[in-house]
């Protein structure tokens, strides 16, 4: 592995050295095999031999010809690839060089190791610094520029030792006679070698032992992202073998052990498969058309082990459950599989869980290794997919499925949207807990997270990427959740919905403006990527979003966040302040808090003090954003909150309300996220009303806390400042008319009964 230091720092004269000595070396080899093929081997030949002799001198005349031109072979491939793994350490090496020169004039320091930080940290820069000032996308451009020329070095490293070993072979008597024209070619028969290898102990199917599914892994694992190998693995394999041999894993009938002992084995080789084909259905190659025209067309075959069988697609499904697949494969696989389930289901008169699984099929193989159910319902695993392609994915939900695929004159279809977020019943899946089917409403989170906010759900560095066509998805998820009694129904995925609404939450403030032209929340004119949700339909999301606690933390935190750039968004160069355009987001702010809490409120009521611990629990996970040290991102545009796996927490984009240096959008979301109020239920006894009471104080402080801290920042006094005032005056009465219209909603707390 070639480190950073190793590709910026690397002496090439030796390398050099070396690729002008083979290439005289070729020269000299290939006089020597001109000499001995047209001199010794032709006057061998041409000699009358007899006896013993001819039997053995003339062949032995031929070997050492033949030696000489395998030695020139051989030493040519050696200079080819000394030559392009020279070419390939110069190019990263002067990559590197660049970057690390241009970094100062950027503000930018490149530690010894690589790490990219600032230059001179605003925390020490002088009051009169008025030197560069880099964002979140410089220092991003820079770690990616050094990422790709490290990489690229050690890609060329790797390939380059692997063939040198290659060429010199183990026969100590006989030149190997490989022929490498480049270091790329080398690449591809590198690739292609270990494609047939993993092949091979695919053939074996469960009869392999452990230690040969390690290796499988570590083939698959080791070429991740490399394309030809992912195409010649999926080619050799074959469509067929993928889907017999994934049955036949988790088939038990047979005696295999397997699955039995080595569980996470068979996890990460699902994951790792995964990610193998997605990587080759990006290849538009023969092979590969022919691979996905059969993988699709065998989706609606039954696949038959010793003792259990399954549908192609069920199969399949499980297999593309990670990486970023083609983007036409997955429509032409969506459509096909959604075609399937249409004649299973006879036209919807059945459900899909008895159509996907029915008593003539016998036992049901365990297709999922992830511990989320045994991967019976074909469209988790594909909405999976979506989740990875938010192109795809947007495209697809806002498609038209074809409800008679056979008849091409009818026209009758059905919204994707409207079918999987609405009329679809998600089938129940086997669990270590017993049947449920969350696991398929999540997925479906998934792809909506994908499809609106544009990039993969689980993206670890996520950018907030808004599109015409994933707002007009996010458009559908307003009107179809802000009915209380589907996002109860479909509650796994509350989560995905709330981080969805925190990426839209400069819409949701312009929505509660009646998505005004002249409101402060409203688009610049030609901006693409913003949804109108309509007043009434912003309000009726927003008090059915309240009744879930990860929903309710998700949103509230991105109120607060949002509203407090809106507010400093409104103080100029000169320290001016627009009062009125600040008490609009401060007031705007305080009412989408106050319809959160008055469902919160109504839900503790429904359900009980436990109700509101889980409240409290999630807003908890929340400040360990800050307990954790996980830091807050400043993307263009958008706050990052990251993940804490410790405290199961999701990363959230959050669009900014202002555009100002990074230090201070950094220094106002510290203010904003860094002190969370809970309601703190143990002060409250067994007394509902003492609760409800408690929740209102609270969120009024929250929405408030914006207000703040834009006075502390500001060194304004509320005291004896009329505008300090006023703000009060708004924030109540924001905060009032948020509770005050929810309950004119009439939404009902759903209790799930």
């Amino acid at each position: 592995m070639v480190t950073f230091d190793d590709a910026l720092n690397v002496r090439l004269g030796s390398l050099q050295d070396a690729v002008d000595d083979w290439s005289e070396t070729v020269k000299k080899l290939q006089t020597l095999q001109e000499t001995a093929e047209n001199g010794m081997q032709r006057k061998a030949e041409k000699a009358d031999w007899k006896g013993e002799n001819a039997g053995v001198t003339k062949p032995f005349v031929k070997k050492t010809a033949k030696e000489f031109g395998d030695a020139a072979k051989e030493a040519e491939s050696i200079r080819n690839i000394l030559r392009d793994a020279h070419t390939e350490f110069k190019a990263a090496k002067e990559k590197l060089q660049a970057i690390v020169k241009a970094a100062p004039d950027q503000g930018i320091r490149i530690d010894p190791d690589g790490t990219v930080s600032y230059l001179i940290h605003p925390d020490r820069r002088p009051k009169d610094y008025d030197g560069p000032d880099p964002d979140q996308k410089d220092f991003d451009r820079a770690r990616s520029e050094i990422k790709a020329a490290v990489d690229k070095a050690s890609d060329a490293d790797d390939v380059a030792s692997r063939a040198l070993r290659t060429l010199v072979g183990k026969d100590d008597n006989n030149f190997s006679g490989t022929d490498y024209d480049s270091l790329k070619q080398a690449g591809k028969v590198q690739d292609a070698e270990d494609a047939k290898a993993a092949a091979k102990i695919v053939e074996k199917g469960d009869d392999a032992t452990a230690a040969e599914i390690s290796r499988l892994n570590k083939y698959l694992k080791d070429n991740k992202g490399d394309q030809y190998f992912a195409e010649r693995f999926a080619v050799e394999v074959g469509a067929k073998g993928t889907l017999d041999y994934w049955a036949d894993i988790g088939d038990p009938s047979d005696g295999s052990r397997l699955g039995v002992d080595h569980p996470k084995q068979l996890a990460e080789l699902q994951k790792n498969w995964s990610f193998t084909l997605a990587s080759a259905s990006h290849s538009d190659s023969p092979d590969m058309a022919k691979w996905k025209a059969d993988m699709i067309k065998s989706g609606d075959d039954i696949v038959r082990t010793r003792g259990s069988s399954a549908y192609g697609f069920q199969i399949m499904s499980n297999l593309m459950r990670d990486g970023s697949y083609d983007s036409k494969f997955l429509h032409d696989y969506g459509n096909a599989a959604f075609a399937t389930e249409r004649r299973l289901t006879h036209e919807g008169r059945i459900k899909p869980g008895q159509a996907w699984h029915s008593p003539s099929m016998g036992m049901m193989p365990k297709l999922n290794w992830d511990g989320k159910g045994v991967g019976q319902d074909p469209m988790t695993g594909f909405m999976e997919a979506l989740g990875h392609n938010p192109k795809a994915s947007a495209d697809f939900f806002n498609s038209k499925l074809d409800l008679t695929p056979d008849d091409t004159h009818d026209h009758k279809s059905v919204d994707a949207f409207k079918y999987f977020a609405q009329d679809r019943d998600w089938p129940n899946d086997n669990t270590n807990d017993g049947l449920t089917n969350k696991y398929g409403h999540e997925s479906l989170g998934h792809a909506l997270e994908s499809a609106t906010l544009g990039h993969a759900y689980d993206d670890p560095t996520p950018k907030l990427v808004r599109t015409d066509d994933g707002a007009k998805v996010m458009e559908k998820v307003v009107e179809a959740y802000g009915d209380p009694a589907l996002l109860k129904k479909e509650e796994a995925l509350s989560g995905s919905i709330g981080r969805m609404t925190a990426g839209y939450i400069d819409d949701v403030n312009w929505a509660l403006n009646e998505n005004r032209t002249d409101s402060m929340f409203a688009p610049d004119k030609g901006a693409h990527g913003h949804a109108e949700f309509g007043m009434d339909g912003a309000r009726k999301f927003l008090s059915a979003l309240g009744q879930h606690p990860d929903a309710y933390s998700e949103v509230a935190t991105a109120e607060r966040v949002y509203t407090s750039t809106a507010m400093e968004a409104q103080v100029d160069s000169n320290g001016h302040i627009h009062e009125p355009r600040v008490r609009e987001a401060l007031r705007t702010g305080a009412e989408v808090q106050g319809m959160l809490d008055q469902s919160r409120a109504d839900q503790v009521e429904a359900e009980g003090l436990k109700k509101d611990k889980e409240y409290n629990d999630a807003l908890e996970k929340r400040a360990s954003w800050i307990e954790f040290g996980a830091g807050v991102g400043v993307a263009t545009g958008a706050a990052f909150l990251p993940p804490v796996a410790a405290a199961g927490v999701a990363g959230t984009l959050i669009p900014l309300g202002m555009e100002h240096g990074q230090a201070l959008v950094e220094q106002v979301l510290g203010d904003g996220i860094g002190d969370w109020a809970e309601s703190n239920q143990k002060d409250s006894g067994d007394d509902i009303q003492k609760q409800r009471d408690q929740i209102y104080r609270t969120g009024e402080f929250n929405a408030g806390y914006p207000m703040k801290e834009f006075l502390s920042r500001h060194h304004i006094s509320s005291d004896d400042n009329n505008f300090a005032q006023t703000l009060e005056t708004d924030l109540t009465a924001g905060y009032g008319k948020g509770t005050d219209r929810e309950n004119q909603q009439g939404v009902r707390p759903q209790t799930g009964d």
